[in-house]
């Protein structure tokens, strides 16, 4: 009898537990759930979907078959445009509002998206009525779009009478933001996957996020985002906060489904022509190092190896509208974009990556965190760091910094080795920096692996109030670092200009 009772009573929890358990695993996989209600939601249920998400094979995310939507033109895309009146936070009396990207042209694979109210997360499932196409028809019906193609957050940003955009999330895993009086320029991304790597480099999606709708008076919007790729899951916390400099705190975990040979955290992407003008490292020896970018004929690629690195950013520092003469690209509005680990990211390498390229349309320029330790299946791999969009020239405290870097053929005007050197030019700016630096012991520190500094020349620069150093080098291979800086008594007052010659 009591063998017999026990017997019925593991049958009845095995069922309960196969039961529950399809549940979960229909929560993780079935796409044609979209009505999935989810209690008590936190961030711990997008790591353990990751998590559960690394331990399945690979699958190849679903793309929009509508050949109306896929043949879209660039003018034809751009005219489906949100109705903010339809939107699900318009007109609410809330901080922020939150608007959709229909699927369409390059945008092919639908992104679901969740509201979180009260710890309690549901799909914003597709709807027509969010948008307005314009002079486009198309005929298919609302069910056969699964979702959208990523959205942007509104806030009034520069005046409390208008909601601008914030932050926008848009393909793969790449989002943009802004501060206060920019122009959308260079992109972040969730994760970067064997960049300029043989092997060819893999692009991870954000393929489902969820929004934490806010309340009245909430100064921080929060917003989840679970990522997948072929070798990687992982699941994203973004804490974002607008202002002056926006910030936005970044919390990753990421579970590789196969070892991965290089991974780029906090990875930046941008354009040398012109949305960003260097690479500032900020190491864990306390050295400011700027990296002027360039578009020569090659491929760039710069290594810098570090040990508990403080910061590295892609800047923008020429904020003079006539060095641009664009009225409508308004390049000397672009962010600049500056990562600050929030735990020890222990050894690895800053890699900057400079793609030649002939026009601006194209995002030539990678940077991004290699970690030393090799990333391995089966494990879970955490980084947290805050990530900031700003103006402001990003410099360490009493320290000068470079404001310009030119470069040119070396040497004395008429003379036969003329053509065997190169001349550089670098503007360091500073409030020490006067007249007077001579009087105060500033010379230029002045060195290079390989090649032959010829000549150095330091000069008052009346126009930045600045220190103007002048270099001739003579180069003795093909490939050489020169680095150039300022020095007060034996101690670096200014950034470590670095400057990778190629032939």
């Amino acid at each position: 009898m009591l063998k017999n009772f026990l017997i019925c009573l593991l049958s009845i929890i095995l069922c309960f537990c196969c039961y529950y358990g399809l549940i979960y695993y229909r929560q993780i996989t079935d796409k044609t759930n979209p009505n999935l209600v989810v209690t008590n939601f936190s961030f711990q249920n997008v790591i353990d979907k990751a998590k559960q998400l690394s331990k399945m094979p690979y699958a190849v995310p679903d793309t929009i078959s509508s050949s109306e939507l896929l043949n879209l033109s660039y003018d034809q895309y751009r005219d489906i445009r949100f109705v903010r009146k339809n939107g699900p936070w318009y007109n609410q009396k809330l901080p922020y509002e939150v608007q959709f990207f229909h699927l369409g042209s390059i945008f092919k694979i639908p992104v679901k998206i969740n509201e979180v109210v009260n710890n309690v997360s549901k799909p914003i499932n597709f709807s027509a009525k969010y948008f307005d196409y314009g002079n486009n028809r198309f005929n298919e019906n609302d069910d056969e779009i699964l979702g959208y193609a990523g959205f942007r957050i509104h806030s009034p940003l520069n005046t409390s009478a208008y909601y601008d955009e914030l932050v926008t999330f848009l393909g793969a895993s790449y989002f943009r933001g802004l501060a206060k009086g920019q122009k959308y320029g260079l992109s972040a991304r969730g994760l970067a996957i064997n960049t300029a790597e043989m092997i060819g480099e893999e692009f991870p999606i954000f393929k489902e996020f969820w929004l934490q709708k806010p309340k009245t008076k909430d100064k921080v919007i929060t917003l989840y985002a679970l990522l997948d790729s072929k070798s990687v899951s992982g699941a994203y916390c973004f804490e974002i906060i607008p202002g002056a400099n926006t910030i936005m705190n970044i919390e990753a975990h990421l579970f590789p489904r196969e070892n991965i040979q290089k991974i780029g955290i906090a990875p930046l992407t941008s354009m040398f022509l012109f949305d960003s003008d260097g690479l500032l490292v900020h190491n864990g020896h306390g050295e400011w190092l700027w990296r002027p970018l360039d578009n020569s004929k090659k491929l760039r690629i710069s290594s810098f190896v570090d040990n508990g690195v403080k910061g590295f950013g892609l800047l923008q520092r020429d904020r003079d509208l006539s060095n641009y003469q664009d009225f409508e690209a308004n390049y000397q509005s672009r962010p600049s974009a500056w990562v600050e680990p929030l735990e020890n990211w222990n050894e690895g390498i800053v890699q900057l990556v400079e793609i030649p390229s002939r026009q601006e349309i194209h995002d030539n320029i990678v940077a991004y965190w290699v970690p030393k330790v090799p990333i391995e299946a089966g494990r879970e791999y955490k980084f947290s760091y805050r990530l900031i969009w700003l103006n402001d020239v990003i410099k360490g405290e009493d320290i000068a910094y470079v404001a310009a870097t030119r470069t040119g053929q070396g040497g004395i005007s008429g003379s036969e080795d003329v053509s065997e050197t190169r001349k550089f030019v670098i503007d360091f700016i500073g409030k020490n920096l006067g007249s007077d630096f001579s009087q105060k012991g500033i010379t230029p520190n002045v060195s290079a692996i390989s090649g032959k500094i010829i000549n150095v020349s330091t000069i008052y620069n009346p126009i930045t109030k600045g220190i103007t150093v002048y270099v001739d080098y003579s180069p003795q291979n093909d490939n050489d670092e020169i680095r150039i800086s300022l020095e007060q008594n034996g101690k670096t007052i200014s950034e470590v200009w670095s400057y990778q010659w190629l032939k």
